[in-house]
């Protein structure tokens, strides 16, 4: 990979972006990666399916912010549980735990990562979606492994939330 000092100029219009089919349900479009930001930051949408969750985690080297774009998520965070609509936010600093589950179907977030430390994990959890493709299989196991593998993520508990 090419080291670079400097951030690139970027722009990118509504569903441009490197498409990936994350292992944890849903579809995510890359606005900037790491390298486009010189490591500043990575930035994508996330399309979620209804009930998706995840486990208690946190991200020791990132700060992580969700924009929810539409739909509402359940954010738990340190404990403390959260609705959170579209044109909310949540900001999850390193090392703070966390987990959301979605609660209404269409619920898209824009995902920061500051820095942009934890690509490695959600590349490794993630991959690259064929042109139509939309959906794929939930692996929690590969999630998992990509945390231990690639670090981004610590993996503390499985979600906080009481079953359907």
């Amino acid at each position: 990979m090419k080291t670079q000092n400097a951030a690139s100029a970027i722009v990118r219009q509504p569903g441009e972006g490197h498409r990936r089919w994350f292992f944890g349900g849903g579809v995510q479009t890359w606005k900037a990666t790491e390298e486009d930001t010189a490591g500043a930051f990575l930035l994508f949408e996330d399309e979620m399916a209804l009930n998706k969750v995840t486990p208690l985690h946190t991200h020791p080297e990132s700060d992580e912010t969700m924009y929810i774009l539409s739909g509402e998520i359940l954010m738990n965070m340190d404990g403390v549980e959260h609705r959170v609509a579209a044109g909310g936010v949540t900001i999850a600093p390193r090392g703070v735990p966390h987990a959301f589950k979605v609660t209404q179907e269409g619920t898209r977030v824009l995902c920061l990562h500051t820095p942009g430390g934890a690509q490695a994990f959600y590349f490794g959890a993630s991959e690259p979606l064929d042109d139509g493709a939309a959906t794929g299989v939930v692996d929690f196991d590969r999630i998992r492994e990509s945390g231990r593998l690639n670090g981004g993520i610590e993996i503390l508990g499985p979600p906080p939330f009481p079953e359907p």
